[in-house]
């Protein structure tokens, strides 16, 4: 396995997955973040996860709590995705990494999505009236931003904005939670899933750029699918680029054949309001059809391994191949079919493979 060029002024190298529910992407992953750690100090690991839940996991890394502590931090994350063995046994890897260390030295923990803010919420209205006189539960005023899903609200903009406006922060914390708001209020109010996906690409861009302000030595390895890795539109790997420039690395995951867990819908024209709760399943595809982009890596070596582009341009010309791409959720009965064309030389500085993908396992 050849690990991507971290050195060079590498700031941010970002570990994509084709998709959310991979057993082998998410090991492969733990590879590369301890890689990262000790041998070109990384000292933040961030995720397209809750920021404002990520407090609980970065205490549980740095050696606070029980292990029992641990998984009750990934659920409180608010995705079903990172709720795995895998995932877990990452942080305990982490954990272990930390212990005896001076916290200067230690790894810490990062979310970087403002989905799933219960946390922000409860700093503000910690008795659940949810400054209206409603209840933490309820549908009215600033409770609503704790469980919403991206574009949820599109015609409550103005009103979920002049709630969060109107709060009052009275210390960094406060500020913190209230810019984990803002966010939030942005995202589930988007009209369309094209501006979900801007909406919430830029504001994760923020928090990246974030933790690279707060400390001028950061070093962040950054989890999130290969969607939002990818160097491509308005992406955060392309706004990454755009800020950073090589600083940022991008690196995706993609596999040959098998299964990974991903909830199921109907096909049909959906966004985020049309989703309805469904099981998470287990889905299956088997062998990459030829001419496509895991086609290629499948013929360039058994796997698994990792490809660095940026030392070997020239064997990936800039042409147009068709991918797989699975999020959270499948199209029900046609999500085999599923593919997006990708142009590897420029939307990647790497490409893993592996060549049988596995479903993740759940807690």
């Amino acid at each position: 396995m050849r690990a991507p060029a971290a050195g060079g002024g590498v700031r941010v190298v970002g570990l994509g997955e084709s998709t959310h529910g991979t057993a082998e992407f998410f090991r492969l992953k733990q590879r590369l973040v301890e890689y990262l750690v000790t041998a070109h100090g990384f000292r933040t690991f961030a995720m397209e996860a809750s920021a404002s839940a990520a407090p609980a996991v970065d205490a549980y890394v740095r050696g606070r709590g029980t292990a029992a502590d641990g998984a009750a931090a990934l659920t409180g994350l608010g995705f079903w995705t990172w709720r795995t063995r895998e995932v877990l046994d990452l942080l305990d890897w982490l954990r272990a990494y930390n212990r005896g260390r001076a916290a200067a030295d230690q790894v810490g923990f990062a979310g970087i999505d403002a989905q799933r803010c219960a946390a922000s919420v409860a700093y503000f209205d910690p008795d659940g009236t949810d400054g209206k006189g409603g209840t933490g539960g309820s549908a009215d005023g600033l409770a609503v931003l704790a469980e919403a899903h991206p574009g949820q609200y599109p015609g409550r903009r103005d009103e979920l904005t002049a709630l969060v406006r109107a709060l009052v922060p009275a210390d960094a914390e406060g500020e913190r939670h209230a810019r984990i708001l803002a966010r939030a209020a942005d995202v589930v109010t988007c009209a369309s899933p094209a501006e979900v996906g801007r909406v919430r690409d830029g504001h994760m861009t923020d928090a990246v750029g974030e933790l690279l302000t707060a400390d001028p030595d950061a070093r962040i390895a950054l989890w999130a699918h290969n969607g939002h890795i990818a160097v491509r539109g308005a992406s955060l790997g392309a706004r990454l680029r755009e800020r950073y420039g090589s600083a940022y690395y991008a690196l995706g995951l993609f596999f040959g054949e098998g299964a990974f867990r991903a909830r199921r819908m109907w096909p049909g024209p959906w966004g985020p309001r049309t989703r309805r709760p469904s099981p998470v399943a287990v889905n299956r595809v088997g062998p990459p059809p030829p001419g496509s982009l895991e086609a290629r890596l499948g013929a360039a070596g058994r796997g698994p391994y990792v490809h660095d582009l940026r030392a070997s341009a020239e064997s990936w010309p800039h042409e147009i191949l068709a991918s797989r791409s699975y999020g959270a959720y499948v199209a029900r009965g046609v999500y085999h079919w599923n593919s997006m064309p990708t142009t590897p030389a420029t939307e990647y500085d790497g490409l893993a493979y592996v060549p049988l993908s596995t479903p993740s396992t759940p807690l």
